[in-house]
């Protein structure tokens, strides 16, 4: 079984590393589904000195009026060596020993958001402290609920400041630690009002009295800590400030610790609860409660980070993912995005994809209406070769278009598209000229001999029994001119039938067979040899989908984080 503070620790882990990579906001993020306590009170409520003494170090801005301007969500490890020290988020690289200089920073980061004035803004700072005199615990300062705006705040604060708790606390994983000063009836409180609106059974609100010591005399806040003024599913717990002159003093926060101690041993009206009460027996209480929280949220957290991770392994596949720095890997990629494009080009060639049928339609239809007309060379060979180059281009481009693996590289896309259409266009050429030979070749038959024979050749109605005496017959007579006439355009049709089969044939073989077979031959030949800074051109992307990609990738890698980290923990 997982220990509190593993479970505690795992989850400031995960937090801290969901704020670094920005996925703290939205609902539905990781950040959203782990439980955290939110600290509520009114201004001069005594939160601030909670907060402090939970910590057992003196770090938070004072004041008057609204001194928390900006959630401050505090991160608290529980360390093994005697050594303490902060670290902000936005300063990540310089620790802080010294916690006045946490106080400092802490108000001066507030007023690089806000400036120097009474603004408040819902960015937080995120801060982190170490040390063993802490338990694993993560708190929200929130800004302090107030009723008035002062002098240099806009009429709207009130609204704002409370908008702002409200995002917080009516979360259904935030724990609220609601602080009420014991010299303020119980119901005028701001915390519990608020508290009651968005828990109204009580089941996650924690109430907390300050300020015990200084109620007047003769009374006490028995019915409050005991729950007969307001009840809560939780006990509530009162705690015992430094006073003003303690504060004066600079009185070690653990020296206060103890004094407060003394103050519930020694009271005759809370002795009997002083084991349930101080800024320690909170500290432990809320950490208890917390542990208790992740545990019972374990199964959801898990099944959110699932679900999140097949999310982002889709969307980088969509996107698709990362090419390494090296020169060989970024000539993978290029080639298997050649391949790519090859294959879907193929599938329009055999079929498989609209648009190559069109290429079958130019012989079916448009080659019988052109052998019809002469001459062969130019209503032939260069229209019907020219039209076969058009659809194949258009496929090239068809086909670059839906080759998702390149849409992330429009220079590659244009360099493909070059070479391919490069290479059609020695096809073509390679095409024309074998179209062009095949009518050469029947052309060439009719010759002087081809005539002379004609003249020597019976005609196929003549006696075969005649005599040798008969006269021989006038070559330029009408007679033996229809004999020519009718052998060549028997010829000439028995031509057109023959090119009607070979012209396909030759124009398959030279453009749309070529085209599929080696189509990116020489350009593999050529990217083969290129440099690595040239390889890299080739994959220059658009700046927005990189950011985008790695910050998707960062993510992922944050919630396989956060999986294994959990299943490390064991709980089960």
């Amino acid at each position: 079984m997982a220990t509190m503070e593993s479970l505690i620790g795992l989850v400031n882990r995960i937090q801290r590393a969901c704020t670094v990579l920005g996925d703290h906001g939205g609902e539905g993020s990781l950040w959203e589904a782990l439980p955290s306590v939110a600290v509520v009170g009114g201004q001069s409520s005594g939160k601030s000195s909670v907060l402090e003494s939970i910590v057992g170090r003196d770090f938070l801005p004072r004041g008057s009026g609204i001194v928390t301007r900006r959630p401050l969500v505090l991160q608290l490890h529980k360390t093994e060596s005697g050594s303490e020290y902060a670290e902000f988020l936005h300063a990540p690289r310089r620790k802080y020993n010294d916690f006045a200089a946490v106080r400092k920073e802490i108000a001066d980061e507030t007023d690089r958001i806000t400036g120097k004035t009474k603004q408040i803004s819902n960015v937080p700072i995120h801060l982190s402290i170490y040390s063993p005199h802490v338990v694993n615990l993560t708190l929200i300062d929130l800004p302090g609920l107030t009723k008035v705006a002062v002098e240099g705040q806009p009429e709207s604060i009130v609204r704002d400041i409370e908008d702002m708790v409200r995002s917080y606390v009516e979360k259904p994983n935030c724990i609220i630690l609601a602080i009420s000063p014991a010299n303020q009836d119980i119901a005028t409180s701001d915390a519990i009002k608020l508290a009651r609106e968005v828990d109204p059974a009580g089941e996650r609100t924690f109430g907390v009295v300050t300020k015990l010591d200084l109620m007047d005399k003769g009374t006490n806040a028995l019915d409050v800590l005991e729950g007969r003024s307001y009840r809560l599913q939780h006990p509530w717990v009162g705690i015992v400030n430094r006073s003003q002159a303690d504060i004066n003093k600079n009185v070690d926060m653990i020296a206060a610790r103890r004094k407060e101690q003394e103050y519930f041993a020694n009271s005759p009206d809370y002795g009997h609860l002083a084991h349930k009460m101080g800024s320690e027996y909170l500290a432990k209480l809320l950490s208890k409660h917390l542990e208790s929280a992740i545990r019972a949220r374990i199964p959801s957290i898990v099944a959110l980070i699932n679900k999140t991770i097949d999310e982002l392994e889709a969307e980088l596949d969509r996107l698709g993912r990362p090419i390494g720095a090296d020169g060989g890997a970024q000539l993978y990629t290029i080639l298997e995005m050649c391949r790519a494009f090859d294959r879907i080009f193929k599938e329009h060639l055999d079929g498989g994809r609209p648009g190559g049928d069109r290429i079958y339609g130019v012989f079916d239809n448009q080659l019988p209406a052109a052998l019809k007309k002469l001459p062969f060379d130019r209503h032939l060979s260069l229209h019907n070769v020219r039209k076969v180059h058009f659809v194949l281009k258009e496929l090239v481009r068809k086909s670059i278009g839906e080759t998702e693996e390149l849409k992330r590289f429009p220079t590659l896309q244009s360099d493909i598209a070059a070479a391919a259409n490069e290479a059609l266009e020695r096809f073509r050429d390679d095409s024309r000229k074998t179209v062009l030979r095949l009518v050469e070749m029947e052309s060439a038959y009719l010759t002087v001999d081809f005539f002379r024979k004609l003249s020597h050749e019976p005609d196929k109605g003549s006696n075969p029994g005649s005599t040798p005496n008969t006269p021989a017959p006038d070559r330029y007579g009408d007679h033996h001119l229809r004999k020519i006439g009718s052998n060549v355009s028997a010829y000439v049709g028995m031509v057109c039938d023959t090119l009607r089969n070979t012209i396909p044939k030759a124009v398959v073989h030279c453009q749309v067979r070529e085209a599929k077979k080696s189509l990116l031959n020489y350009f593999y030949a050529q990217v083969g040899g290129r440099e690595k800074k040239q390889l890299s051109a080739m994959l220059d992307e658009d700046p927005t989908l990189m950011e985008k990609r790695n910050a998707i990738a960062k993510r992922l890698e944050l919630y396989k984080h956060a999986r294994d980290e959990i299943d490390s923990v064991g709980w089960k």
